[in-house]
């Protein structure tokens, strides 16, 4: 009976989309974290009788046909783009992106990273870098005399030295955009790789058509939405019984079949 591996499928889809809902729920608090969605596709069709072939010698048409499914299958769990929300943390070393881009990051391998979590801080040497002690490009030190840092909306990085009237300019800080933000490859601590279902990525500096600003003092939050979350797991759970009791009823009419004498 199709209908045992049919429901089976749907148990199995409605499971991934638990998955993917429950690690919505546990990153609600990530910084800069955006929510994915599961996204589902029929499988194959068996044509019985084929829609639009000749019905007689008459050239008759069968009108409608018979076809049938034989399930779900996953197709993909994209990411949500939308922004969320901007707290204020008073932190200087805090960074939030308030509209488009990805803060550029150098991994340890040499390879370029993109995050929009702006929790960033100083290491030993006084190097702007990630909570993993990854720097942040374009590699901006801060002196150990520096008594005030400012990042203006542009990406400006200035420090007040010590003993100096006027501020000191280090550097400045580019975002990155993507032709397609949802095609990066997230690989965890906040961090997404280029793919080429991402496209190369274009810098710019903050503030500049297209590009978001730079607020320093805030973070940006996850764009989890809880009540949403919390209705999307009831209704994957009663589709999941409900594929479940397609397979119960499967198994009782088979049960019947090899019952009869």
């Amino acid at each position: 009976m199709r209908s045992l591996n049919i429901g089976a499928t749907g148990m199995l889809a409605q499971q991934l989309n638990v998955e993917v809902i429950s690690n919505n729920i546990a990153n609600m608090n990530t910084t800069a974290y955006q929510r994915r969605r599961a996204e589902f596709q029929d499988l194959l069709y068996q044509n019985q009788r084929r829609v639009g072939a000749d019905s007689s010698d008459a050239n008759t048409i069968v009108p409608a046909g018979v076809q049938v499914g034989l399930g779900v299958k996953t197709a993909a769990v994209y990411r949500i783009t939308e922004q969320g929300n901007l707290t204020l943390t008073e932190n200087p070393l805090d960074l939030a992106i308030n509209g488009e881009g990805f803060f550029q990051i150098t991994l340890p391998n040499g390879d370029t990273a993109y995050t929009r979590a702006g929790s960033f801080q100083l290491d030993g040497d006084g190097d702007l870098v990630t909570v993993d002690g990854y720097t942040v490009q374009p590699g901006l030190t801060i002196p150990a005399n520096a008594v005030d840092i400012s990042i203006n909306g542009s990406g400006q990085v200035l420090v007040s030295i010590d003993g100096q009237v006027q501020p000191q300019n280090l550097g400045q800080l580019e975002l990155a955009r993507f032709p397609n933000d949802a095609g990066l490859l997230a690989v965890g601590d906040n961090l997404f790789l280029q793919t080429p279902a991402s496209g190369a990525p274009q810098t710019a500096v903050p503030q500049t058509a297209g590009y978001g600003s730079i607020q320093q003092g805030f973070l940006e939050t996850s764009n989890v939405n809880v009540v949403e979350e919390i209705t999307n797991l009831i209704t994957a759970q009663r589709a999941y019984e409900m594929n479940s009791k397609v397979i119960e009823t499967s198994d009782q009419m088979m049960a019947t079949v090899t019952n009869l004498r």
